[in-house]
């Protein structure tokens, strides 16, 4: 086996694997999860003002 058919095999493992994510990605038992997930950050305005003591001291110090 050369070295080009090694960049052969792994440029097509590579492909299968890009083609496997973009396929979990965009399938549509995926969607709702992801749905959720991007509202994420919307959900805890509220509280945007206020901070833990802990992380208000650690932002003081730097």
């Amino acid at each position: 086996m050369t070295l080009t058919d090694m960049r052969v095999i792994v440029t097509v493992v590579s492909f299968v694997c890009f083609i496997g994510i973009v396929l979990w990605a965009f399938s549509s038992h995926r969607s709702k999860s992801f749905d959720e997930a991007a509202q994420l950050p919307f959900l805890d305005e509220d509280n945007a003002g206020k901070q833990s003591p802990s992380v208000s001291q650690h932002g003081a110090q730097q």
